[in-house]
């Protein structure tokens, strides 16, 4: 029987403060859910401009807890009214520790709980390490009212471990909310193509559908100015790109999945039947070295607990 899903791919430029920023991230919202998406991604901390450009302790200020948090809330009262599943990229403060997160919030309104960003950049432009320590949550999937769905946060989409990790777990459907543009120390070099087809690699190598939501809009900071370059997209299970948005433009891109028909394609190939996690002991060291006994016998031990994908699962 089939299980068809529609999703969306929200891309939209970013005024500095956060109310017109979510007045738009809602009318785009609810346009999507207007053409019958059900699974709708707005990109990565759409509140603001990308902060992260410059390294500005007034910046810092913008964290706030999840419990509480105003935008969480705006927008569980959306999901809740449309039927929608919706992840809210959000700034998160944790005591004295600060986060770039997102919280799943299900069709009827609840949140189902919080990715944690694992990856954390650090380079001209994207000094995330400043604002951001890595998230302790582990890669995690929910199984919501449209599907098993995991989120994975802008840096984390060029690590394929996060996507295998995420469909071990059973996901149907890889999210990524990003902020990805020019880079300060050479504007002329165009990492959009590139960008795109690491998650492709993603799609093909799970068979399971990749969303990506970008902004545009040149960002200008204290020090350094960004110019980011969209292409937002959709790509099927095959990593084939089936919707995709312009450079510089706001859009709203949908794509129906049978995720029955996905489910079927992954049994088919074998992909995860013909794994061999005794042998990715190397995955689990920096340098892919094998020399040391006791990490050896650590990799069996966790090679073991990947069979069923809770690696990289929080417990």
């Amino acid at each position: 029987m089939a299980r068809n899903v529609t999703v969306a791919a929200i891309q939209m430029s970013m005024a500095t403060n956060a109310a017109p920023n979510i007045a738009t991230a809602e009318r785009l919202v609810r346009s999507a859910a207007a053409s019958g998406a059900q699974v709708i991604l707005i990109p990565e901390l759409f509140e603001g401009h990308y902060f992260c450009k410059d390294q500005l302790e007034c910046e810092l200020s913008r964290a706030m807890p999840i419990e509480g948090h105003p935008t969480i809330a705006h927008f569980q009262k959306v999901a809740a009214e449309l039927g929608i599943v919706l992840p809210i990229s959000v700034y998160e403060r944790a005591n004295n520790v600060l986060y770039n997160s997102v919280a799943m919030v299900d069709a009827d309104g609840s949140m189902l709980g919080v990715y944690r960003k694992s990856h954390i950049p650090d380079g001209p432009g994207y000094t995330e390490k400043y604002y951001f320590s890595p998230g302790d949550t582990g890669f995690r999937v929910w199984a919501t009212k449209h599907g098993r769905i995991g989120v994975g946060i802008c840096w984390d989409q060029w690590f394929p471990e996060c996507a295998r990790a995420m469909a071990l777990q059973g996901a149907e459907l890889l999210l990524y909310p990003t902020a990805i543009g020019s880079e300060p120390p050479n504007p002329t070099w165009d990492s959009s193509g590139h960008w795109q087809r690491v998650m492709q690699g993603h799609a093909g190598a799970n068979l399971v559908p990749v969303v990506a939501s970008n902004r545009v809009g040149c960002e200008k900071g204290v020090r350094t100015e960004i110019t980011f370059y969209g292409r937002s997209f959709i790509a099927d299970a095959t990593g084939a790109i089936v919707a995709e948005a312009g450079r510089d433009v706001e859009a709203v891109l949908t794509a129906t999945f049978d995720l029955a028909q996905a489910q079927g394609m992954r049994a088919a190939w074998g992909l995860f039947r013909d794994r061999r996690p005794e042998l990715y002991g190397a995955l689990l060291t920096k340098d892919g070295g094998l020399h040391d006994a006791r990490t050896r016998a650590r990799g069996k031990v966790v090679s073991l607990l990947a069979l069923n994908g809770v690696l990289f699962e929080s417990q």
